[in-house]
């Protein structure tokens, strides 16, 4: 376990000084956020890996699609929760707490989505998300056709895909560096 001043187990600092687009950027992460997440914290320490990082995750979670915020947000939740990522459950939940307006379903989004009350849309591209991150080699048209019949497109069966794919990478990056999450997190959205 990495110790409370730390943002991982491992001993790799950030980049000092920091270039001034990624200071930019983390200057308006406290702007917007009231903190930079350790998340980038952690990769600033290589600042190609942490623009590399930046750029997926804003695509995948920021850019059009048919997916909105939350239901990007939800999936994030759902996946690290399977995976047992304390970072981005903590992180991610504290998300949907505020995207939702209900503290009550981001909770649930943790412990098991499976209580939640969801719709048949969120249900069944959360359940995608689900078999995604335990059994993706068992995925076959049915499972996408599930997605099709509650009114998802291929564009959006492509991103719910992608964002489960991304979180099951991160989680294990995140597990494995024992990445902790900001103490900030646990009381937002509450």
């Amino acid at each position: 376990m990495s110790k409370p001043d730390q943002t991982t187990a491992l001993d790799l600092p950030m980049v000092d000084p920091l270039p001034p687009a990624t200071q930019k950027y983390f200057d308006i992460c406290m702007d917007k956020l009231g903190m930079i997440p350790n998340v980038l914290q952690a990769h600033a320490f290589d600042i190609e890996k942490l623009n590399t990082f930046t750029a997926l995750y804003n695509d995948l979670m920021l850019a059009d699609s048919g997916l909105s915020k939350l239901e990007r947000e939800m999936i994030a939740v759902v996946v690290s929760s399977i995976n047992r990522c304390w970072y981005c459950q903590v992180a991610h939940g504290a998300a949907v707490r505020q995207l939702s307006g209900d503290p009550a379903l981001g909770e649930a989004m943790v412990m098991n989505y499976r209580v939640a009350p969801l719709d048949a849309r969120q249900r069944a591209m959360l359940d995608f998300a689900a078999k995604v991150t335990t059994a993706s080699a068992t995925i076959e048209e049915a499972d996408r056709a599930a997605l099709r019949d509650v009114g998802f497109g291929e564009r959006d069966i492509w991103d719910i895909a992608n964002v489960a794919a991304f979180f099951n990478m991160t989680n294990r990056v995140a597990s494995a560096t024992g990445m902790q999450p900001n103490p900030e997190y646990h009381a937002q959205a509450r």
